[in-house]
């Protein structure tokens, strides 16, 4: 019942990759009293989602080029605003977490020898990436789950945490439990000595979305309780399928489809579009199969480089309107292997990839990316592939020490892609290393420093029953609203997406912040309607998007008008200039000096504030073996 509490030393939200891995790793460590809360093991992005090969990231296994964690770390850091110790853990660890799921049998690729192969990814100067085909994170998912299941965790499924518990300790704030919600609508409150919040990134928050339908995400839950974030403008869009949410990056590029789009019914005025905009067949199908690992939109790349097909897709979409789909059945007018720029010649012939169709190469260099689309009910052999500019993914999130602990609340370990430790770019595939690593070190914290009871049960028991008072009042004043859920949450998306994308301008986005405000004040004073107990959890859900998408656009607003300009993968656009004729005179260009530095944001006291600090740099640290042999057995690393 929601009225009782039960006392756990440390529970895990979310069951992606990372949040599933932490479980695995605190009780490898002896950390007995876990539980994972989850709305469903078979939720959320890790088990979900993926592309034609989807990326894992980490040190080069294979080939005659050295790698080290510095030369790893300074690839996190080539593009600006990383903190160099959390690039240098990232790295330090990335074997570590990555031989732990081939010992879990996530099976990936290696020759007779042993050595584990690896290509070049976006972002990438090496060959560190690997995979296991479209679906990597999902097979970690599973393995890691056999491995929970094996161990005998104990999971709570269908359970939405709506509200992190926290006390004041000696002057600062921690967690100290969590409330959460079931399909009925019954309340269940929970005590724990430490929170593993692993929920992902801000999937329900743009109408044009690449995150799974299932996931919502639930950052809103720890900006409400006051967990400082970072980086929060700098997320991710590319190319993406729209009726099957699915990247359109790797091997469906790589096989040089043809781009064509129609008027909104789909059929009538097809037309080649992107011809009008190049020169020649030979640069637009270059440009075509560069996109395959230069799949993320990228500013620098906007009007001379791969980018301009992203751009070139909003415009006829956002701007004139129409639909854009992908023709695997045709080559693009004029299409010329021979003329191809010798990247991408090298490349199709190295594969083998001579066939006359764009469907036939990309059956014959991945068949399980052709028949992806198959088992989702999509013909592409029959039918064109609808596409859009969608969100992927937040490079930001909550901010957090090189231990992945909570900047400003002690206990909290935000886990995986709520962890914002990525800057402006960041290779493809290090987000799955990231939520390994992440997993890793808050487990190991945990069991080091955090292990023993120390909260009071009595003050927990208390500020949970305020909790649970103050949520009872919220939803009864949601059954006297007349507002739906679905409209608000239209309303919302659609904001994000014309306003946050990876398109800017500053009148637009202090229009949508106003906006914004309104809602989530209108929101949380008047709620939404809330017909009956099983639409609890969705009205819950909005309510912390709502305060999300307030955070998120006054920080990219606040962003662009500190003048950062156009980096990473958003395009800043002058106020007044014409949107449906972008031309490179139209857009902010980036202020360089930013990239040492990393915007923090807190929402406080009903006030979103925002600050710059200086990046961390890369630790340098004295390697001596027998000073770090006598640090670490002191258990002084942990400090």
């Amino acid at each position: 019942m929601g009225d009782e509490m039960r006392y756990l030393n440390t529970i895990i939200v979310g069951s992606g990759a990372a949040g599933l891995s932490a479980a695995v790793q605190l009780k490898r460590r002896g950390v007995d009293n876990i539980l994972v809360l989850t709305e469903g093991l078979a939720m959320g992005t890790s088990i979900n989602t993926g592309s034609d090969k989807q990326t894992y990231y980490k040190m080069a296994l294979c080939g005659s080029n050295s790698d080290s964690p510095v030369e790893m770390a300074r690839s996190y850091l080539s593009a600006g605003s990383t903190h160099g110790d959390l690039a240098l853990v990232e790295a330090a660890l990335s074997l570590r977490a990555f031989f732990n799921l081939v010992e879990l049998g996530v099976d990936f690729p290696r020759d007779r020898w042993g050595r584990f192969v690896g290509y070049k990814t976006d972002h990438d100067p090496a060959t560190r990436a690997t995979s296991v085909g479209p679906y990597t994170s999902r097979e970690m998912c599973l393995a890691l789950i056999r491995e929970m299941r094996r161990m005998k965790i104990p999971i709570e499924e269908h359970r939405f945490v709506h509200k992190l518990l926290t006390a004041n300790e000696d002057g600062r704030k921690r967690v100290c439990g969590v409330l959460a919600v079931d399909p009925e609508g019954e309340q269940h409150l929970y005590a724990a000595e430490n929170i593993v919040f692993a929920v992902g990134g801000p999937g329900g928050l743009y109408q044009h979305s690449v995150y799974p339908a299932v996931h919502s995400g639930a950052v809103g839950v720890a900006l409400e309780a006051g967990a400082t974030a970072c980086n929060l403008p700098e997320s991710q869009f590319g190319l993406a399928s729209v009726k099957f949410r699915w990247n359109v990056s790797g091997t469906y590029m790589q096989s040089v489809p043809t781009f064509i789009s129609t008027a909104f019914d789909g059929c009538s005025e097809r037309r080649e579009f992107l011809a009008e905009h190049y020169d020649g067949a030979d640069t637009l199908c270059s440009d075509i199969f560069l996109k395959g690992y230069q799949w993320p939109f990228q500013a620098a790349r906007a009007f001379s480089g791969s980018s301009r097909i992203d751009l070139f897709v909003y415009l006829e979409t956002e701007i004139r309107k129409r639909r854009v789909f992908l023709d695997f059945r045709v080559n693009p007018s004029g299409y010329d292997p021979a003329a191809l720029m010798p990247e991408a010649r090298a490349y199709l012939n190295r594969s083998g990839a001579h066939q006359a169709t764009p469907l036939a190469r990309l059956r014959h260099m991945n068949p399980a990316a052709a028949q992806l689309y198959l088992e989702h009910g999509i013909d592409i052999e029959n039918e064109m592939l609808e596409i859009a500019v969608c969100a992927q993914h937040n490079n930001g999130g909550l901010a957090a020490d090189h231990w992945w602990e909570s900047v400003d609340i002690k206990h909290l370990f935000p886990v995986g892609e709520v962890n914002g430790s990525h800057g402006v770019a960041r290779p493809g595939g290090s987000a799955l290393n990231a939520g390994q690593v992440g997993a890793l070190r808050a487990a190991e914290f945990i069991a080091a420093r955090y292990s023993n009871p120390t909260l009071d049960q009595r003050k927990v028991e208390s500020i949970g029953g305020q909790a649970l008072t103050e949520c009872r009042e919220f939803l009864a004043r949601c059954r006297n609203a007349r507002v739906s859920q679905p409209e608000l949450l239209r309303e919302l998306r659609s904001r994000m997406s014309r306003a946050g994308a990876h398109i800017r301008v500053e009148g637009t986005l202090s229009e949508a912040v106003s906006e914004a405000r309104e809602l989530w004040h209108r929101l949380d004073s008047d709620g939404c309607a809330l017909k009956d107990a099983a639409e609890t959890t969705r009205v819950l859900s909005l309510r912390q998007l709502s305060l999300a998408h307030l955070v998120y656009l006054e920080s990219i607003l606040y962003y662009v008008r500190q003048r950062v300009g156009s980096r990473g993968s958003a395009l800043v656009i002058e106020d007044g200039s014409n949107i449906g004729d972008l031309k490179s005179r139209h857009v902010v260009p980036e202020d360089v000096t930013f990239r040492d530095k990393i915007l923090e944001s807190r929402y406080e006291c009903g006030r979103v504030q925002q600050r710059w600090v200086a990046c961390r740099e890369l630790p340098v640290g004295d390697t001596w073996f027998e000073t770090v042999w006598a640090e670490y057995r002191s258990g002084g690393i942990y400090h």
